[in-house]
């Protein structure tokens, strides 16, 4: 329905995802473009991630690869150093800076996005939830909490991580403790050994809690700690594309005995095989897909999504403390009770169950695990229009290479795109900024053809 206007593209997500696309199509295009982004929280490019205001909450990338822009490297790196008036945040590009200030530079991002054109206004940014979308063959549609309906060219979820809702007697892991409110000295229960659990073990400690901790998970894993290391130069004919699961992971393991040999860190080859990551995936046979999942993802998560250094020595101090203590084990039962919560559980190997009384347990496990019942009212009315599908895996929402939605007959749509964590079935690695700055400047690309005036057609995202 391009019209006199110009192209209008709608994007329901005002976090980092959301504010990379935007960027880059004010960026990319001609004057006659025009961008609606759509956030329900008051700040604009924050989302969950970003938006903490602990500052012992630190990236888990170094500040050397944050950068917002594909074609310049060092463009975070700049910005963080022009703001800093002579008291370092950061020492060096090596450096892990708080989550909160990296929020600040994404929403800097569109400062002066929009006035690239003097006399239009090419950026609208309104405030509300979206809780509906829907298509046809003119235009795509978003409908507002407030009753508002927007009409455009093209939608782009760009909805962030998927967090599944508050369960009754668990603590939701994004409130601080003061405000949830736990008792300092009573004994918390973290679902979970991830970064979200590191997090919130730190916000608990920063508020002065006394009482013991204990964090569980199948396999009781805890993210391993970065180190000042360069990344291992894998040339891509090396890689064993559409192996298996068995043959790559041993192939893995060799290149890290042989490059532990020579003197080098596992991390080298880890961060090695980041160029590589979403193509393995999309070659992965299936089943090896689901044996990953349910053997090898959470090894691989704990080398991959690593912690900074002083996140590491926090953390070891409260283990060596034994204030901290991970466990193998599952959760059973949870049975609220005046004082908090009667937890049953059961050892990883074992056969017996044991009881714990909790002040409070905290629900660190992260995203939904079943993609059709997610919180997120603009996807379910996807699936409730078959404008959406769940993925063979179940972990997300089917998504062509393209970034187009594929609807329940398997197409994909010309008018509705996704991009970041939402698009995690088709890539994977998709979670972190260098990864997602790639897919939006290539997302941005496609539907910034003003050459022709013309949306994509099937046939065209069939050759992406």
């Amino acid at each position: 329905m391009t019209g006199p206007g110009g192209r209008h593209v709608i994007i329901v997500g005002g976090g980092a995802s959301g504010v990379l696309l935007t960027y880059q199509l004010l960026h990319r295009s001609s004057c006659s473009l025009r961008v609606t982004l759509i956030e329900q929280r008051p700040d604009i490019g924050r989302g969950i991630a970003y938006h903490t205001g602990n500052p012992d909450h630190l990236l888990n990338v170094r500040a050397a690869n944050m950068s917002a822009l594909p074609d310049q490297p060092d463009h975070f790196w700049r910005w963080l150093v022009s703001r800093q008036d002579g008291i370092p945040i950061c020492p060096d590009p090596y450096c892990f800076v708080p989550r909160r200030v990296y929020g600040d530079y994404i929403a800097s991002l569109l400062d002066r996005g929009a006035s690239d054109c003097a006399d239009e206004q090419r950026l609208t940014i309104v405030h509300s939830r979206c809780i509906d979308v829907s298509s046809g063959p003119d235009e795509a549609v978003a409908a507002l909490e407030d009753g508002r309906r927007i009409v455009g060219d093209t939608i782009v979820l760009a909805t962030g991580h998927d967090m599944r809702a508050s369960s009754p007697g668990r603590v939701d892991p994004w409130t601080p403790p003061s405000a949830a409110p736990i008792d300092v000295n009573a004994a918390v229960l973290i679902l979970g050994t991830g970064l979200t659990m590191v997090d919130y073990v730190l916000s608990l400690l920063r508020d002065g809690h006394r009482g013991p901790i204990i964090a569980t998970s199948r396999r009781g894993l805890l993210a391993r700690p970065h180190r000042r290391v360069d990344s291992m130069r894998i040339a891509e004919a090396e890689v064993p594309f559409g192996a298996s699961i068995a043959t790559l992971l041993s192939w893995i393991r060799a290149r890290v005995a042989q490059h532990a040999a020579q003197g080098g860190d596992w991390r080298g080859v880890i961060d090695g095989l980041r160029p590589y990551t979403q193509r393995l995936w999309h070659e992965l046979p299936l089943s090896s897909k689901r044996r990953f999942l349910e053997h090898a993802r959470a090894w691989w998560d704990v080398h991959r999504h690593r912690m900074a250094p002083e996140l590491e020595s926090r953390i070891t101090a409260a283990l060596f403390s034994g204030q901290l203590n991970l466990m193998a084990a599952k959760v059973i039962k949870i049975e609220p009770n005046r004082d908090g919560a009667k937890v049953t559980y059961r050892r990883r190997g074992a056969a017996e169950t044991h009881h714990l009384q909790v002040g409070a347990v905290v629900d660190c496990t992260g995203i939904v695990k079943d993609p059709t019942a997610t919180p997120n009212s603009a996807v379910r009315s996807l699936f409730e229009r078959g404008l959406a599908c769940v993925d063979p895996l179940r972990i997300g929402i089917e998504i062509h290479p393209s970034c187009a939605i594929v609807d329940s007959e398997g197409v994909p749509s010309e008018r509705l795109f996704a991009v970041g964590p939402l698009t995690r079935a088709t890539f994977w690695e998709i979670i972190a900024i260098p990864d997602i700055r790639n897919q939006c400047a290539e997302l941005a690309a496609l539907l910034s053809r003003e050459e022709t005036g013309q949306l994509p057609t099937r046939r065209e995202l069939s050759n992406v």
